[in-house]
């Protein structure tokens, strides 16, 4: 074999490996994230033990192993896109969690269906009796997730459509706002 098809197959192999070591990494992670085998009941004070990004996060009970936390009622774009529109969107949304919940106890309002098919519990956050994801939407950093109906969705949306009135966080943006727009349109079409 020549120099440059040497060069060329062993940078493709190095590539390939690399590959695979940072995807088996990543799963590893994804699955001790939704793994977690801690339990939490209706009622229970938990604290912040990492925020996944601006819908989910694990948080554990006093002495007790960690869980995975679904919020309910809201979606946020995915933080880890680089060059993307939304992404200092929803890094916000990761940081407004992080604020708001770290070292402060957390009140869990479990969702009716208590768990997701991906074994997250489903949840509304309270501190200080404020509920999270309805300052995310305020603020303009989540939208309503409609899809699957929840108690509180018409003061949720409320808020959205104060947050796209008032411009704040990715209304303020008009490619966010479209692609926002767009997510509601498809979501809305789910329920029919």
């Amino acid at each position: 074999m020549d120099r440059p098809t040497l060069a060329f197959w062993s940078v493709i192999i190095f590539l390939v490996g690399a590959s695979a070591f940072y995807g088996i990494n990543a799963e590893k992670q994804r699955r001790s994230v939704q793994s977690a085998s801690g339990k939490i009941e209706n009622g229970d004070l938990v604290r912040l033990v990492k925020v996944i990004d601006g819908d989910s996060l694990v948080a554990a009970r006093e002495g007790q192993p960690p869980v995975t936390i679904r919020i309910v009622g809201i979606k946020s774009f995915d933080a880890k896109v680089e060059k993307d529109v939304v992404t200092p969107f929803a890094q916000a949304a990761m940081e407004t969690i992080q604020r708001s919940m770290a070292d402060r106890p957390v009140r869990v309002l479990l969702a009716t269906t208590p768990k997701d098919k991906h074994g997250r519990y489903l949840a509304t956050l309270y501190v200080d009796d404020e509920d999270i994801a309805i300052r995310l939407v305020r603020q303009g950093l989540a939208l309503v997730y409609t899809v699957y109906p929840f108690p509180a969705m018409q003061s949720y949306l409320q808020e959205q459509e104060q947050a796209r009135a008032g411009r704040r966080g990715l209304w303020s943006n008009t490619t966010a706002t479209e692609r926002a727009l767009a997510l509601i349109r498809e979501w809305r079409s789910q329920n029919q």
